[in-house]
Order: structure tokens, then C-alpha cells, then sequence
């Protein structure tokens, strides 16, 4: 089954099915030079010319972007301010701050887009610039990316002093402390420059480039806390509101809710942002932020010579502490201090796969972070105002991404092979295991190069502080101290030995293929299926998410969801044809000995006359429309909306391209992504599954993509195509995935269609399947039932929100076979359960804002 990006036109209404006769066999070759060609991604070397190429061409046609470039690095080396930085002098006078602005100097909001503060800030400038730059001229026009950038710049930098003038005034302290700085850089307008240009792009990138225009200059505000970070995030706002204001009443921007894999990678966004903000703080000598009062306790920082004194003026044993965490930072047990950010970015690459694995290390994580902190405040006995403050703000940001990651639960459900859990377990247990065992007996063989002696009880007393960074050893303060070779050693590696191989296995896990949780099972399955084949739909049993049951020969499969207690079928058994009845009463006893309750759903009408011999009811559910192939060819008038897809697409220079989705280039990948995203976002309601794919199952060397392409390389749509297997072989294709760009060729869908049907049948298959449209009909041949009615009734009440009648109309203008598809169940007493389970199986994420905006759509 499949889903569309847009209902097609109203006008089209169903066609006779009958297909006519077939026309001669060389009207039939001409339609055959339209058939789409196979494409592979070319060697590395060529790929990166072709790159290259694209690049530069992308560079020539952005000279406003390069002027200021050139303008920015010639007036840099000019006045030496690429080594060092601007001159105190040219500050004064080009720089915007408060000090300047209450000189008079009014100029310095523009002038100071034409320098920065050094060389590092000269790169990163530059590398904005030409990320945003370019794509802002192509969109917005060179006259309107001048006037935003210039525009951004000056209100930026005037609403980043003024905030920071009102920060200071009311006593806040951070703000106060740089109230009498002078920045410089085109930055300012580039981050505004940036929120604007997101409103052009596609719904995924206009999420991602407008959550990295808030999060960079905000992480870099609450840590570094420079007048610069504040008069970024003013700019950022800045954009996002003119942007908005702009762009208001297109049509496209009306986005709602992202996908599921969309919402992953926004979330595994925020935590590398949460993981990398302390780390750009400490390369600053003279960070501010509020924030980075407690960057230590997230990132340990080397002690001051001062600070060691403070700690030997209280007493020897104190001194010889503080020494032992300075000599850390003289070995390569320094990588400790950043065990937290190195954690959370290896956590965020299997949230970005929605692995619930990488979920509830993420959760443990942040709440063993609150807890390390409510231990140190506990520990710190009577406290000050300014402690209490210091301490609240140390446990904002991780209960704040816990917030997060519970608030998005719903979206990382992929779970890993129980052999890879017990592997990973196996190695980090191990680690753990084998690191503690050195320490401790190796520490107690050399007792006396521990100050105190070392005991079998001191050692284990220290040992959580070999495992945590530096700045936490104060949870641990009776540790013995290292002062031999080998207690050195011990002291140094066994924590980051742990370490090292424990963020290794995570990520080598969190890369992998996600496979079925039961792998073995699900090869099977595969293998059965491909050897004896099944019904149009069989191909969806190898998604992830089922279960399957084999009859005692192995000849026969069934597929299932288990919900609540009812064993929902993905379709019609699978595997020899002679098994494939009994297996029908085959599963209904696996399923009764446990006390389930089973359903056939989306079968054939084989599967339901099998049904009914067990005295089972059955319901039409779905219309499944197949194209037979060996004499189609669009002659005739009942294909003329055919024929005028295929002669428009020629016109414009859009081909049909065959693809498999892995081996696909990234730029391809990327528009697809983004093509589905803007998909799920316009709809504004939950995005389904069970029989109907996303993106996740075009990831199959099995299934082939089929693109409409023009000569830009810009995708107007694409379809992909399940094989239904035969001895071995594909006979026939089914169509599931189907989306097209919303400003794109809107005859996509026809076009890819019929091209994919010319294509199959120059290979000679047998049919293609444009798979079934739920809850709609194209006749009554029986006597409908009440229960039949009623879903006849919630085929017409959903139609506004998803279109499964007209998703049917749309597919008459192919002139194919009707075959029913139905739901078989042996107790209508069990409908409730069944129809709770399909609900629940259909729209596992519902949230409950997306349930009310349902009901309104439904009753609106």
C-alpha cells in the first residue's frame, strides 16, 4: 500500500477496468523507447570532479558572496588583522559596542562587517559565508541577500548592545562583564541572513538551518558569553521573524510535524550541541558565559597555579591531591576531562538511528549527571546564594535534555539484535571487570606507591574516581594518591582503557546495520519468501517490526504484529503454494494455544476461503489494482492522461532513472529525504506504517527507486517497487512509496508510473501492482454487511486527511484489475480488540496533540 504526496486532481474518476486489447507490436516499441534507464553511482574520483564541478559553478554564479569575501581577507591582510586581530585603534573606530556607540559613533553597526577579531574567526567567517551565501543569492535575489545581510548586521549588533546595556543595569553580573567589549565581524548578518534564507528551502532543511541558527549562537552565548555571542542570537531572532514575516501565506511553509527520522536527528542536534558547548568555552581564555561557570564539572580544566595554592594552604594531604589532578593533565589520561561530551556525541549517533538503546543510556546519563551534582552540593555543606545559583544552573541543562528525550520517547523504538545487546554488554562488562581487577590487585602488589598505604578497602574506595573525569574527585576525597611507577600507570589508564574500548563498542553498535530482533528468523523468512514467493503484498513481512510463525514442514510462513493479544498478519501466508492454506489453520492454533487472538488482514481472497472453512467472518478492507504487462501500451483514449504525462515530461527535459536507494549518491539521498519530509510535514498528522512504507524500507538492495529527474539534477518524484517473487525470481513488482516535490512536474506521478510499467515489461514481467488503497472500493459485488458499511462510512470520513478514495480514482487512470483484499477474524465479539490493534499498528506514534488535530480534521 502506498501513500501520495498530494491527492490527485478531482476530475479523475474511475475507468472501466477492463483493459483493452492490445494494440500492434510497433505502437508497443515506441512506448518502449520511453522506458527508464538504471543508473549507478559512478567511482569516487569522478564523483568528487562531478562535486567539484558543481561547486564552483555554484561559487560563479554568488558574486555578491564572493566580493565580500575578497573584501574581508584584503582589508584583514591590509591592516594586519589576520594574525593578530584588529588594532585597539581600529576597534575604536570600526568596532560596534557600547563603548563606541555612547562615543557617537554611529558608522560602526556596518563597519563592522568588514574585519574580524583573527585568524580563526577570519575561517569560520568565511566558511558561513559561502555555506549561506550562494543559496541566498539563488533564492532571495542579490539585492535582497545585500539588504538582509547589511540590514541584519546593524540591527543585530544594536539589539545585542542594548540587551547587554539592560543586563547590566539590572546587576546581572555576566553581562556586566562585558559590557565594555568591541566586536567585529560579518557573522552578525550572516546568522540573520541565515533564519531568513531557511524559509526557502524544503521543510527538512529549513528545520535543521533554523535549529542550527538558534542553537550555535545561543550554546555560544550561554557559554563563551562574549558581546559578539549575544548579537549573533539577537540576529538569529532577528532573521527568524523577518523571515516569517516574508514568507507569510505560502503555501509550503504551513508545516506541522516532522517524521519520525526527522525528529532523531533534530534531537541528536540538540545533544551534540549540549556536548559541544563546553568544549568551544575552553578555548577561550576569557569565557563569560552563564553557563560556563560550571563548564569544569562537564569538562575538566587543567588547575592554575593559584588554584594549587589554595588547596596546599589548607593541608599537606589536600596539596598532594590537587598535584596528582595537575599530573593527569600531563599524560594521556587528560582525555578523561572530556569523557561527558565524548559520551554524549557517541549517544547522539544512535539517536540519530533511533536505536532505544542509545535512548536509555542518554536518560541514565543526564540523571547520573543531576545526581553527580546533587552529591558535590550535598557535599559542600552550608552554602552561599551565589553557590545555590551555581549549583541550579549546573543541573539546567541536563534536566532540560532530559525533558527532551522524554518528551520524544515515542520516536526510538528501533531496537537492537539480542545477540548485539549481549556482545556490547559482554564487552563493556568485561572492560569494567578487568579494569577494576587491575587496579585494585595490581594496586595492592605495589601498596607502597600509594600515599596513604593502599589497602584492598582505600582502593576500592577510590576506584569510582578512576572512572570518572577529574573535576568529580572530590566525591572520592580518602583515594589513595599515586606516587610510584606502576601506581602512576594504573592511576592514568585503567579508567581511560575503559573507556577507549567502552565508547568504541557503542559506536561501532550504534553503525551497524539495524537488523530484526530476530535475525535468524527473519533470514528464514527471506529466504522463504524468495524461493516460493507469495501475494502482491508478501514483500512487506521482511520489514522490521514482525514476527513470524513457521508451519512444522518450513514450507510455509506467516508474518505478524503482536498487539495487546491479537496477532495481527501482514499480509497472506507465504512459501509453498500447497502450505500456504494450512498454514491459515496452522497459525490459528499457534495463536489459540496462547491465548491470542488472530487476524488475517490485508489477504487475498485464497486466504479468506481458507478462513472460512474455520468458520471465520471476513471484511473488505483495501482494493488491490494490478496491471497486467506482456501486451500494455498507452493507445487508445482511455490512456490519454498517460500519453500527455509522458509527452510533458519529455518537453521538459525530466527523465525516469532507476536507482537503489543504499548505492544512491548523497545529493539524491538528500532530495528524497527532503521530498518526504515536506510529505509528512504538510499533512500535519501522524505518518503511518504497518503496510505502508517510508523511508526506512526504501533501504533495501531488494527494492528499486524509481526518480523523475530533470537536467539540473533536481527530483520531481519518485516511486519504489517491492519484487513478488516466483521460483526464485521476480515476476511482478508492487508500488508502495510515492511522493513528488509540491513545486515540481505535477504529471510526476503518471509519468513515474507508466515508465516504471514500460520498464518491467521490457524485462518481462508478468504485472505490476499498484498495491491497495485502505477503506476504499471500486464496486459492491456483494451484499454489503453492517460492519462493511461502517467502514465504507470511515473511508468517506477520512478521505479529507488521507485520500484513500481518491489515492483508488487516481489509480483507474492505469485501467487495472480489481482484486478485493479482506480482514479475516474468527469472533466478531473480538472486533473492538482487532480494530484497536490496527489502529495502534497503523499510527504507533500518535501523540495526543496529533489525535485531537485529527478529530478536528475528521469533524471540521
Amino acid at each position: 500500500m502506498n501513500r501520495t504526496l498530494a491527492a490527485p486532481a478531482a476530475s479523475a474518476a474511475p475507468a472501466d477496468p477492463v483493459v483493452q486489447a492490445p494494440p500492434p507490436a510497433a505502437e508497443r516499441g515506441r512506448d518502449a523507447d520511453l522506458a527508464p534507464v538504471t543508473r549507478t553511482a559512478g567511482p569516487r574520483p569522478q564523483r568528487v570532479r562531478r562535486a567539484a564541478r558543481a561547486l564552483g559553478d555554484r561559487l560563479r554564479a554568488a558574486p555578491l558572496s564572493l566580493a565580500l569575501l575578497a573584501a574581508l581577507w584584503a582589508l584583514g591582510a591590509a591592516t594586519g588583522s589576520l594574525s593578530a586581530g584588529p588594532s585597539r585603534r581600529l576597534l575604536g573606530h570600526a568596532g560596534v559596542g557600547l563603548p563606541t556607540l555612547a562615543e557617537g559613533r554611529w558608522w560602526t553597526p556596518v563597519t563592522s562587517l568588514l574585519w574580524c577579531s583573527g585568524i580563526g574567526a577570519y575561517v569560520f567567517t568565511s566558511l558561513l559565508l559561502l555555506l549561506v551565501g550562494p543559496a541566498a543569492e539563488r533564492r532571495l535575489g542579490r539585492l535582497r541577500t545585500l539588504g538582509v545581510l547589511v540590514g541584519g548586521q546593524v540591527v543585530g549588533t544594536l539589539l545585542g548592545a542594548g540587551l547587554v546595556a539592560l543586563g547590566s543595569a539590572a546587576g546581572e553580573q555576566w553581562t556586566a562583564s562585558v559590557a565594555d567589549q568591541v566586536s567585529v565581524g560579518p557573522g552578525v548578518g550572516l546568522f540573520a541572513l541565515a533564519g531568513v534564507l531557511g524559509y526557502r528551502l524544503t521543510v527538512l532543511w529549513r528545520r535543521r538551518l533554523h535549529l542550527l541558527v538558534l542553537l550555535v549562537p545561543l550554546v555560544m552565548t550561554l557559554y563563551v558569553g562574549h558581546l559578539q555571542s549575544v548579537q549573533r542570537c539577537s540576529a538569529a531572532l532577528v532573521g527568524l521573524g523577518v523571515g516569517a514575516l516574508l514568507s507569510r501565506g505560502r503555501p509550503y511553509l504551513r508545516s506541522h510535524g516532522s517524521s519520525h527520522t526527522e525528529t532523531r536527528v533534530l534531537v541528536a542536534l540538540c545533544l551534540v550541541a549540549a556536548a559541544c558547548g563546553p568544549l568551544i568555552a575552553s578555548l577561550y581564555d576569557n569565557a563569560s558565559g552563564p553557563f560556563n561557570t560550571f563548564s569544569e564539572l562537564y569538562f575538566s580544566h587543567r588547575l592554575s597555579p593559584d588554584e594549587v595554592a589554595d588547596f596546599c594552604a589548607v593541608s599537606a594531604h589536600e596539596c598532594a591531591r590537587a598535584h596528582a589532578v595537575e599530573r593527569i593533565f600531563d599524560t594521556p589520561g587528560r582525555l578523561m576531562a572530556a569523557l561527558f561530551p565524548a559520551l554524549l556525541l557517541v549517544l547522539a549517533a544512535g539517536l540519530r538511528r533511533g536505536l532505544i538503546l542509545a535512548w536509555r543510556i542518554t536518560v541514565a546519563t543526564e540523571l547520573l549527571w543531576v545526581a553527580l551534582l546533587a552529591w558535590l552540593y550535598l557535599d559542600a555543606g552550608p552554602v552561599s546564594g551565589d553557590v545555590v545559583q551555581y549549583f541550579v544552573e549546573a543541573m539546567l541543562l541536563p534536566l532540560l535534555t532530559t525533558g527532551l528525550l522524554l518528551a520524544t520517547r515515542q520516536r526510538f523504538r528501533v531496537r537492537l539484535s539480542g545477540r548485539a545487546v549481549r556482545r556490547l554488554a559482554g564487552v563493556v562488562g568485561g572492560a569494567a571487570l578487568l579494569c577494576s581487577a587491575a587496579y585494585v590487585g595490581l594496586g595492592r602488589l605495589v601498596a607502597g606507591q600509594f600515599e596513604p598505604g593502599a589497602t584492598v578497602r582505600r582502593l576500592l574506595h577510590g576506584l569510582p574516581a578512576q572512572f570518572l573525569p577529574p573535576a568529580y574527585n572530590d566525591l572520592t576525597p580518602d583515594y589513595p594518591i599515586a606516587v610510584g611507577p606502576v601506581a602512576l600507570f594504573l592511576e592514568t589508564y585503567c579508567g581511560l582503557a575503559f573507556w577507549v574500548v567502552t565508547l568504541g563498542a557503542l559506536l561501532t553498535v550504534f553503525r551497524r546495520p539495524v537488523l530484526h530482533t530476530d535475525a535468524a528468523a527473519t533470514a528464514r523468512a527471506r529466504a522463504l519468501l524468495t524461493a516460493h514467493g507469495g501475494g502482491t503484498l508478501s514483500f512487506i513481512t521482511t520489514w522490521d517490526g514482525n514476527h513470524y510463525w513457521f508451519d512444522e514442514d518450513g514450507r510455509a510462513a506467516v508474518a505478524y504484529r503482536l498487539v495487546g493479544t491479537v496477532a495481527l498478519t501482514t499480509g497472506d501466508p507465504f512459501g509453498a503454494p500447497d502450505a500456504r492454506a494450512g498454514a491459515v489453520v496452522g497459525f490459528a492454533r499457534h495463536c489459540d494455544a496462547r491465548g491470542w487472538t488472530p487476524c488475517f488482514y490485508s489477504v487475498s481472497a485464497e486466504t479468506r476461503a481458507a478462513a472460512a472453512r474455520l468458520g471465520w467472518r471476513s471484511v473488505q478492507v483495501a482494493e488491490d489494482t494490478v496491471v497486467p504487462l506482456p501486451e500494455l501500451a498507452f493507445t487508445g483514449r482511455k490512456w490519454q492522461d498517460i500519453r500527455t504525462a509522458l509527452n510533458k515530461a519529455g518537453k521538459q527535459g525530466i527523465t525516469a532513472e532507476w536507482w537503489a536507494y543504499p548505492q544512491a549518491p548523497l545529493g539524491l539521498r538528500d532530495q528524497i529525504r527532503a521530498i518526504s519530509e515536506e510529505w509528512v510535514s504538510e499533512k500535519g498528522l501522524p505518518e503511518m506504517g504497518f503496510t505502508l512504507g517510508g523511508l526506512e524500507e526504501l533501504d533495501d538492495p531488494d527494492v528499486r527507486v524509481l526518480i523523475a529527474v530533470d537536467a539540473q539534477g533536481t527530483v520531481h518524484g519518485l516511486t519504489s517497487w517491492m519484487p513478488v517473487y516466483e521460483d526464485g525470481v521476480p515476476v511482478g513488482w508492487t508500488l508502495d512509496f510515492m511522493r513528488r516535490r509540491s513545486e515540481g512536474f505535477r504529471g510526476v506521478n503518471e509519468f513515474l508510473i507508466a515508465s516504471a510499467a514500460l520498464g518491467f515489461q521490457g524485462e518481462g514481467a508478468r504485472f505490476l501492482s499498484l498495491s491497495g488503497a485502505p477503506l476504499a472500493r471500486s464496486g459492491q459485488d456483494e451484499e454489503p454487511t453492517g460492519l462493511q458499511r461502517m467502514l465504507d462510512g470511515m473511508g468517506k470520513v477520512l478521505e479529507p486527511v488521507y485520500g484513500f478514495r481518491s489515492l483508488l480514482a487516481f489509480k483507474a487512470k492505469f485501467q487495472p484489475e480489481y482484486r478485493p483484499m479482506y480482514m479475516a477474524y474468527p469472533d466478531p465479539a473480538a472486533l473492538p480488540g482487532i480494530t484497536r490493534a490496527i489502529g495502534k499498528a497503523y499510527l504507533p506514534h500518535l501523540t495526543p496533540a496529533q489525535g485531537v488535530r485529527l478529530m478536528r480534521r475528521l469533524t471540521g
